[in-house]
């Protein structure tokens, strides 16, 4: 399996400026779009909303395909539970629960950066960790 990081860069930066924008505007069906959107590609990888921007916006930016001999599934995982953060974040500000959907958005934006600038994907490392304990539980 392959993996585009350059994708991957763009995905990120695309979820840390427009959670940001959602949070700043107080505009929670922003964030519930992005959220639908991240586990849309969760689930269908090939349709997903993220990976069609990023092939339509990636020649006004000049980014070119980074193509690595990398399994996708940890990174669709990843995407997939920054996905269901900003879906509970827009439901909690939309119900009233500012505090917490500005908690689970800034956690969205603070794991995205951790991803983007020191190439630490969380949401990889939970899903391993999840491979693991499957592994485990069926060799007992």
């Amino acid at each position: 399996m392959m993996t585009d990081l350059s994708a991957l860069k763009f995905n990120q930066l695309s979820v840390v400026a427009l959670t940001a924008l959602g949070l700043l505007l107080h505009t929670p069906w922003l964030l519930l779009m992005l959220g639908a959107s991240m586990l849309a590609g969760a689930i269908w990888p090939k349709q997903s909303p993220m990976k069609a921007a990023y092939k339509a916006l990636s020649p006004l930016f000049g980014l070119k395909p980074d193509v690595v001999a990398e399994s996708p599934e940890a990174h669709h995982f990843a995407q997939g539970i920054g996905g269901v953060f900003l879906l509970a974040s827009a439901l909690a500000l939309f119900t009233g629960l500012t505090g917490l959907g500005l908690a689970l958005g800034f956690a969205v934006i603070a794991l995205a950066m951790l991803n983007l600038t020191a190439k630490i994907c969380v949401g990889c490392l939970m899903y391993f960790q999840y491979k693991m304990l499957r592994y485990r539980l069926a060799q007992s």
